[in-house]
C-alpha cells in the first residue's frame, strides 16, 4: 500500500478519511449480508450485494490508483489489488474478491488517519508576523501602514507590548526585547541604539524608533517559514524506498500473471481453462494484503501504546525513524529547562537584615511586569516575606529600576546601571562567580554601595538528567543547541550531563548544526518547544516537541511529548525498535507465504479457495503479531 502523503487542505483530508472508513465498514456489512444470503440459495441477490460492496469499498482506492497511474505513468499496488479482486470475481469467487477489497479499504482508511501530516504550522507562523507597522513620516507624525508596503530605510515606531514588524536597527531609545521567538532565550535582552532587531520579537518596556534594514521577504522570521517549508517537502529515504518497491513489485506480478496466461498452455500442454484459472489464482495469492497488514496493525498498536503513556506519534514513518536515531539535539529553554527564571541565590551586605532587604526589593519589583521581577516577587512570597514597601519608582528601559524610598534612592538592575566597580568588588567577586555558573544577576544599590545581589536561573527540568542517562544506555548521543551565551550553555550542559553543546544559535544556525549532525551521525532527532525550533524540528530525522510548546513547534514535530516528560523519549525509541522487529518478522513471514502459495499454484497443488485461505490466514497472523505492540515495552 502506498504511504505517500497527499498535499490536500487539512479539512478536505479529514473528511476524506472519514468517508473512506465509512465506505470500508459499509462494504464489510454488505459482504457479510451477501455471504449469508448466498448460503440460503439466493445467488443473484448475493452477487448483486457483492458487486455493491466492490463499488463502495473499492471506489476510493481504485480512483486513487487510476489517478496515480495516470500521473506517474506506471501501475501501482492499488491497481494490483483491484485486478486481483476483479479476477476472483471473473472466475466466480465473489466472496474472496470482496474480502480482498474490504481489507484493502479498511487499511487505506486507517492509514489516512494515521499518516496524514498536518501543515498548519506554516499558517501559524504567518499569524506571528505583524501585518501593520507605525511608519514615522517626515514631519515626525506616525501612520499605520501595511508591513508589506515598507521599504529598506523606513523609520518605524515600535510601542511597548508590540511585535517588531521587520528586521532593522534601533536608532532611538532603549528597551528590553523578548527574543524567545527567535533564539528561545527566556530572559529579555536589552536593546539600545545601533543594536539589531528581528521581526516577530516583542518590545517589552520602552518605545523605540528603528530603521528597516531588510525587505519583508528577507527577514529572519520569513526565513524560518521558508526553512520549515523546504525541510517538509523533502521525502524521507524510507518513503522513497517504498515508492520504488511498489512500482517494482507491481510490474513483476503483472508481468508474471500475463506470462502465466499463455506460457503454461504451450510449454506444459495445459488447457486454456486451467491456464487462465492458474493465472487468476496467482493474481489473488500475490496480492499484497499480508504485506500491508505486516506494517499497519503493528504501527497503530505502537501509536496507541505511546498515546497511553503521553507520547503522540504523528505517523508510522516517524515512529519508524525514532529507532534509527544515533543522536538527539535538545533546545534549552522550555525543553531541558522549565523556561521560567527562578531565584537561586540572595546575598545581602554584611550587617543588613535579609528579610527587610528582600521585602524592599519585592516592593520595588512588584511594580514591574518584567519576567525577572515576577520571579523575584514569587521568591519573596515563597520565603514568607511580603512586601511592606510601595516606593515610587522610575523604570529605566533596558537597565533597571530607580526607586525613591524614605531613606534615599535605591537602584535595582544590571551592573552598568548600579555601577560595575561596586558590583565587581561585592563579597569578593561573588557576582562574577554567579555569572560564570550561567546565572542572571540583578544588583541592588543604595547610598552606601551594593545592598544585595539576587541570582536567577532557568533551572533544569527535574527529569532532564535521568532522560539523558536513559538515552546514553541506548547508545544515543545528546547535544544541546541553544541561543544562550557560552557561559550559560556550558553550565546547563554540565549539569544535565550532555555530550556536546552549541551556544548562541539563531534558527538558521540550528538548521546548519542539524545538517552537520545529520552528516556526522546519519539519523538525528531534535527536541524543542519554540517557534525558533521549528526549522530544526522539520530538518531532523525525527522532530520531537514538548506538549506545552508553541503551536508551531507542536505542528512541525513528528512526535509530541504530551506530558512534557523527557524520559518518555527513551521509551518512544524502545517502542520504535520493537515495532521494527515485529514488522520485519511480519514481512519475512508474509513474503514466505506468498512465495509458497505461488510455487504451489504453479505445481497445481493449491486451488483458489485454499489459496485465499492461505493468503488471508497469513494476513490474520501478521495482524495478531502486530497487536503485541499494545503491551508495555520494557
Amino acid at each position: 500500500m502506498t504511504t505517500q502523503t497527499k498535499e490536500t487542505p487539512q479539512s478536505t483530508t479529514h473528511w476524506t478519511a472519514h468517508l473512506e472508513l465509512i465506505a470500508a465498514i459499509l462494504a464489510g456489512i454488505l459482504i457479510l449480508a451477501a455471504w449469508l444470503i448466498g448460503k440460503e440459495g439466493s445467488t443473484t441477490l448475493s452477487i448483486t450485494l457483492y458487486i455493491v460492496a466492490f463499488l463502495i469499498g473499492g471506489f476510493a482506492k481504485a480512483k486513487e490508483g487510476i489517478e496515480d497511474t495516470i500521473a506517474d505513468k506506471q501501475l501501482n499496488v492499488e491497481m494490483l489489488m483491484v485486478f486481483a479482486a476483479i479476477g476472483a470475481a471473473v472466475i466466480g469467487y465473489w466472496a474472496e474478491g470482496a474480502i480482498l477489497i474490504f481489507i484493502f479499504a479498511i487499511s487505506g482508511a486507517l492509514e489516512t488517519y494515521t499518516l496524514n501530516k498536518s501543515h498548519k504550522e506554516i499558517s501559524a507562523l504567518m499569524e506571528m508576523q505583524p501585518e501593520e507597522a507605525w511608519l514615522i513620516q517626515e514631519d515626525g507624525s506616525t501612520v499605520s501602514v501595511a508591513t508589506s508596503s515598507l521599504t529598506v530605510g523606513s523609520r518605524i515606531l515600535v510601542k511597548p507590548g508590540e511585535r517588531v514588524p521587520v528586521d532593522g536597527i534601533v536608532i532611538q531609545g532603549t528597551t528590553s526585547v523578548d527574543m524567545s521567538a527567535i533564539n528561545g532565550e527566556s530572559v529579555p535582552v536589552t536593546k539600545a541604539e545601533a543594536d539589531e532587531l528581528f521581526a516577530g520579537t516583542v518590545n517589552i518596556s520602552g518605545a523605540i524608533q528603528m530603521e528597516m534594514t531588510k525587505p519583508s521577504s528577507e527577514t529572519l522570521f520569513q526565513k524560518i517559514i521558508t526553512l520549515v517549508q523546504s525541510a517538509q517537502s523533502e521525502k524521507s529515504p524510507s518513503q522513497q524506498f517504498i515508492e520504488k518497491f511498489e512500482g517494482t513489485y507491481v510490474k513483476i506480478v503483472i508481468l508474471t500473471v500475463i506470462v502465466m496466461m499463455f506460457l503454461p498452455h504451450f510449454l506444459f500442454g495445459w488447457d486454456w481453462t486451467t491456464t487462465f484459472y492458474r493465472a487468476i489464482v496467482l493474481l489473488v495469492v500475490a496480492s499484497p494484503c499480508a504485506l500491508v497488514a505486516s506494517i499497519m496493525p503493528a504501527t497503530l498498536a505502537a501509536v496507541s501504546n505511546g498515546a497511553k503513556r503521553g507520547i503522540l506519534f504523528k505517523g508510522g514513518v516517524h515512529l519508524e525513524h525514532l529507532g534509527t536515531l544515533k543522536a538527539i539535539a535538545f533546545d534549552k529553554t522550555g525543553t531541558l529547562t522549565s523556561g521560567k527564571p527562578v531565584v537561586t541565590d540572595f546575598i545581602v551586605r554584611d550587617n543588613v537584615d535579609t528579610d527587610q532587604t528582600l521585602a524592599l526589593l519585592s516592593g520595588i519589583e512588584a511594580q514591574s511586569n518584567h519576567p525577572l521581577a515576577v520571579a523575584i516577587v514569587n521568591y519573596a512570597e515563597e520565603q514568607g516575606v511580603f512586601k511592606k514597601y510601595n516606593p515610587q519608582i522610575e523604570d529605566v528601559p533596558g537597565y533597571g529600576i530607580r526607586a525613591f524610598t524614605d531613606s534615599g534612592e535605591v537602584l535595582v538592575g544590571n551592573p552598568k546601571f548600579v555601577g560595575k566597580e561596586l558590583v565587581g568588588h561585592f563579597k569578593e567577586g561573588i557576582v562574577e562567580k554567579l555569572s560564570n555558573a550561567g546565572k542572571t544577576v540583578v544588583s541592588m544599590r543604595d547610598a552606601d554601595g551594593i545592598l544585595a545581589v539576587i541570582a536567577l536561573k532557568d533551572t533544569l527540568r527535574p527529569e532532564a538528567v535521568q532522560a539523558i542517562k536513559d538515552l546514553k544506555k541506548l547508545g544515543i548521543q545528546s547535544i544541546m543547541l541553544t541561543g544562550d551565551n557560552e557561559r550559560t550553555a556550558n553550565a546547563i550542559a554540565t549539569e544535565a550531563g550532555l555530550d556536546h553543546y552549541v551556544a548562541e544559535c539563531l534558527p538558521e544556525t540550528k538548521v546548519e548544526e542539524m545538517k552537520r549532525l545529520l552528516k556526522e551521525y546519519g539519523e538525528v532527532g531534535m527536541v524543542g518547544d519554540g517557534i525558533n525550533d521549528a526549522p530544526a524540528l522539520a530538518t531532523a530525522t525525527s522532530g520531537i516537541a514538548m506538549g506545552e510548546g508553541t503551536d508551531v513547534a507542536l505542528e512541525t514535530a513528528d512526535v509530541v511529548l504530551m506530558q512534557n516528560d523527557l524520559t518518555r523519549i527513551s521509551y518512544a525509541v524502545k517502542v520504535s525498535k520493537k515495532m521494527q522487529r515485529i514488522v520485519k518478522q511480519n514481512i519475512f513471514f508474509s513474503i514466505a507465504v506468498i512465495a509458497v502459495l505461488i510455487i504451489s499454484n504453479f505445481m497445481q497443488v493449491v486451488d483458489l479457495p485454499l489459496g485465499v485461505i492461505g493468503h488471508e490466514g497469513s494476513t490474520i497472523l501478521v495482524i495478531l503479531n502486530g497487536l503485541r505492540m499494545l503491551n508495555k515495552v520494557e
